[in-house]
């Protein structure tokens, strides 16, 4: 979807203000360390993918979203999926506290299955029976589309034309999955885009930007 989170090649925002080398702490403060581990170890409810994820977070109105900081919307979109799931009321959210009499749930990840979750939980490569469409060194132009829904399509890569650089086979297609339409696998390929094709001609003329594209995003160019 178009959204405040797409900012590639967007303007206005300010200056970024990185820190000083080697001097960036792992956490800012003690809650982004909480707020990582419960994440990455907690329960969601059925049917939540790292695409629903995703697009739980893109939904954060824009002012709240430029507002607050990255672990900040990790935590907006954890109460969004347990609203979502009917697994939290908002003033069991509020409060901190189950209400009184709801069920005991134990279905928590226990300590001993987290390191297995994250060695298992981020693969997406899927086998096809299909051939892929496109082939290294292909010129292809990507579709200008603008769906209400999650997408890994950039804005400003839309309508631009780059060339096939590598085909990585089978993968989840992240525009169903996030709206538990099933997995729907699709080719997926990276497609290297000149400077001056995507910010036109004051651009670099030698560098070029990747991204990572499923197929239904690409047509011959």
């Amino acid at each position: 979807m178009n959204g405040i989170h797409d900012l590639g090649g967007m303007h206005g925002m300010g200056p970024i203000a990185p820190e000083k080398e080697g001097e960036e702490p792992l956490w800012h403060a003690p809650w982004e360390a909480r707020m990582f581990g419960m994440r990455r170890g907690g329960t969601l409810p059925p049917g939540y993918n790292i695409d629903r994820w995703r697009h739980v977070r893109e939904l954060i109105p824009p002012d709240l979203y430029l507002q607050r900081s990255y672990y900040d919307h990790w935590c907006m979109s954890y109460f969004a999926a347990l609203l979502d799931g009917g697994w939290a009321t908002e003033e069991e959210i509020a409060s901190g506290h189950a209400a009184p009499g709801s069920a005991k749930r134990n279905d928590a990840m226990r300590p001993d299955q987290v390191g297995q979750a994250q060695k298992t939980g981020g693969r997406f490569a899927r086998a096809l029976d299909t051939p892929p469409l496109f082939a290294i060194g292909q010129r292809v132009r990507t579709r200008n589309i603008n769906p209400t829904g999650h997408t890994r399509l950039p804005r400003y890569v839309r309508g631009k034309v780059g060339i096939v650089q590598l085909h990585h086979g089978g993968h989840v297609f992240p525009d169903s999955n996030a709206h538990k339409a099933g997995e729907a696998p699709q080719h997926l390929y990276t497609v290297a885009f000149p400077f001056r094709e995507l910010w036109g001609p004051d651009a670099s003329a030698v560098d070029e930007a990747c991204a990572d594209l499923w197929e239904s995003y690409l047509e011959p160019a």
